[in-house]
């Protein structure tokens, strides 16, 4: 089975961060998911095709610090899904992120109506 968006999103649902104790996922924390095909070496055919994926997060504030082990978590996780060569994982902080970015399930999970 060919990676995709759906698949990485559930491979990051793993990600759990560790003051709200909800997956970033649900906290809409994940911006952009991009794959970038790996180029093939001359007669070398791989089982399955080879992806790079680049992944923009952001922060639930700026000064969260939980940011270098919600990179690395997601790095760790979406490395071993079969067909991932390689995983980049960047913070971005334009746009801020905000409560309406949220799952109705993390708003649940947080008591948030």
């Amino acid at each position: 089975m060919a990676v995709s968006e759906e698949l990485v999103l559930e491979e990051l649902k793993k990600v759990i961060d560790p003051e709200l104790f909800v997956n970033i996922v649900d906290l809409g924390l994940i911006y952009e998911i991009k794959f970038e095909d790996v180029e093939k070496t001359e007669g070398e055919e791989p089982e399955v095709e080879q992806k790079n994926i680049k992944i923009d997060i952001t922060l639930t504030s700026p000064m969260c610090p939980a940011g270098p082990q919600l990179i690395g978590q997601s790095k760790q996780f979406v490395s071993a899904m079969v067909g991932v060569n390689d995983v980049e994982v960047k913070i971005v902080l334009d746009p801020p992120w905000t409560p309406d970015r949220m799952t109705e399930d993390a708003r649940d999970q947080l008591g948030i109506f």
